[in-house]
């Protein structure tokens, strides 16, 4: 069975992505998969810029049969498409302020300081996002193989405050 595009029904699915609520009348991304539990297939949900992001391929596979409400459908080609070419990007899971210093960067393997901006990761694994450890920020551009990481970042990181969006961005660009 494809994928599909469709209207949430109720807005008791969370997104697979973000983790958020989808809410109800606005349209969602269905990834068909192979039930891990049972036979048959099951459906997993996303935000559709959410799905761009984390299952750009699925993603891909179904925007031409995308319905007419669908709006964005360049922003999410442009951004699925990215994120396709680096086999790492779906990883990100967004940006935050380390609040010890005992995690390691999973590049260079050394130390996150207290206080000092890193970047969460995760792996797809049967259908599910597990965590799996942290990057300095200036490790980005080599882990992620030059690909652009601040729109994911920004993206799932929606508790920062506007300030802590721009440093992020300079620091980005910068490094």
């Amino acid at each position: 069975m494809p994928h599909v595009f469709e209207t949430a029904a109720s807005g008791r699915a969370k997104c697979r992505g973000c983790a958020q609520h989808i809410a109800r009348g606005t349209l969602r991304f269905g990834e068909r998969v192979s039930n891990p539990y049972a036979e048959g297939e099951t459906t997993l949900w996303y935000h559709p810029l959410c799905a761009a992001y984390k299952r750009p391929e699925a993603l891909l596979q179904e925007l031409p049969a995308a319905p007419p409400e669908l709006a964005d459908t360049d922003l999410l080609e442009r951004a699925a498409r990215a994120t396709a070419a680096h086999q790492r990007l779906p990883r990100i899971d967004g940006a935050e302020r380390a609040p010890t210093g005992q995690a390691k960067c999973r590049h260079c393997r050394e130390a996150i300081a207290k206080a000092s901006w890193r970047i969460r990761l995760v792996f797809y694994e049967d259908g599910r996002f597990a965590p799996s450890g942290f990057l300095h920020l200036g490790c980005q551009r080599a882990y992620f193989e030059g690909g652009d990481v601040v729109p994911a970042l920004l993206h799932f990181s929606p508790e920062l405050s506007e300030a802590d969006r721009q440093e992020l961005i300079r620091i980005c660009r910068e490094s």
